[in-house]
C-alpha cells in the first residue's frame, strides 16, 4: 500500500474520529441519546441500542471506506481501465451471507429482551390505567384506591392564551400532574391499559417502554423501578387537539413511604375530572 494511500486513510480516520467525538459531546450536553433508565429492562434496551448503533457505524465505515478508496484509486485521471465482467458468484454469496449473519447475531439478544418485556407474570402490584381526553385514571386493583391524574394547575394556567405567564418560569411545564402514579421501589408493577375514548399511549422513557391504551381492549405493560424518584413521560399517541397537555408522572417511593401514602388514600376515592 502506497504512502499516499496511507496518508489519505489516516485523514479519513481522523475526520471520522473528530465527528464521533463532536457527536458524543453533543449527546452529553443536549441529551440527544436515549436515557439508560432506572430498570433492568431499560438498561438492556440502552445497551442493545448502543450495540446495534456500533454495528451500523462499523458497516458504514467499511462500506463507505471501500467506496472512497475505489473511487480515488480507480479514477479515470489515473488511466485505469474498467473491468469487463457481468457478475461474480463468490461476491454475491459473500454479500448475502454476511448481512444475514449480522442480522441473526443482532436478533438473538433483541428477541430475548422483547420476550421478557412482555412477561407480566409474578407482579407485585396491578394498576388499571384508563386514558381519557386528556388525563389518566389509575385504579389500584388490590388496594381499593383510584384517582384521576390531570395536568397540574400551574401548567394549565400558563398554557392558556393571554395568560401572561412566561412558561420558562414554570417548573416541569406540561410535564407535571396534580396526582402522580405512586409505586414502591423495586416492585414489579403491572399496568392494564385501556381507553375511554380514543387511542392513547402511556410512555415514561426511563422505564424503557410504552404501551397503547385502546378503547375496547386491555393491553399489559410492566416496569420495575430500582431507584426512588419522580419520572416523567407523556401520552405518545396523537389523541386530539390537547394531546400535548396529557403528561404521565410516576413517583417511586421506598416501601415504608409507599405504605404510608397508601394508608392516607381514601378507598375508591375518585375526584371529579378537571375540565
Amino acid at each position: 500500500m502506497s504512502k499516499t494511500t496511507l496518508k489519505w486513510m489516516g485523514r479519513i480516520a481522523a475526520g471520522a474520529g473528530l465527528a464521533l467525538a463532536v457527536q458524543a459531546s453533543a449527546w452529553a450536553d443536549w441529551a440527544l441519546n436515549m436515557p439508560r433508565g432506572v430498570s433492568d429492562i431499560s438498561n438492556e434496551v440502552y445497551e442493545l441500542h448502543m450495540l446495534i448503533f456500533g454495528v451500523c457505524v462499523v458497516i458504514a465505515v467499511v462500506v463507505f471506506g471501500a467506496m472512497i478508496w475505489s473511487i480515488f484509486h480507480h479514477r479515470k485521471s489515473r488511466g485505469v481501465e474498467p473491468a469487463k465482467f457481468s457478475h461474480s458468484t463468490k461476491v454475491e454469496i459473500v454479500w448475502t451471507v454476511i448481512p444475514i449473519a449480522i442480522l441473526v447475531a443482532m436478533a438473538v439478544p433483541a428477541a430475548d429482551t422483547l420476550i421478557r418485556m412482555e412477561d407480566t407474570r409474578n407482579s407485585d402490584l396491578s394498576v388499571k390505567v384508563t386514558g381519557y381526553q386528556w388525563k389518566w385514571h389509575y385504579e389500584y386493583l388490590d388496594e381499593g384506591v383510584a384517582f384521576f391524574s390531570n395536568l397540574s394547575e400551574e401548567s394549565n394556567r400558563a398554557r392558556q392564551l393571554g395568560s401572561g405567564i412566561d412558561v420558562s418560569t414554570v417548573e416541569n411545564y406540561l410535564l407535571d400532574v396534580d396526582r402522580p402514579l405512586v409505586v414502591p421501589v423495586g416492585a414489579k408493577v403491572r399496568l392494564l391499559l385501556t381507553s375511554n375514548d380514543v387511542i392513547h399511549s402511556w410512555w415514561v422513557p426511563y422505564f424503557g417502554g410504552k404501551k397503547d391504551a385502546i378503547p375496547g381492549f386491555v393491553n399489559e405493560f410492566w416496569f420495575q423501578a430500582d431507584v426512588p424518584g419522580t419520572y416523567r413521560g407523556q401520552c405518545a399517541e396523537l389523541c386530539g387537539r390537547d394531546h400535548a397537555f396529557m403528561p404521565v408522572v410516576v413517583e417511586v417511593l421506598p416501601e415504608a413511604e409507599y405504605q404510608a401514602w397508601l394508608a392516607d388514600q381514601s378507598p375508591r376515592a375518585t375526584p371529579a375530572a378537571a375540565p
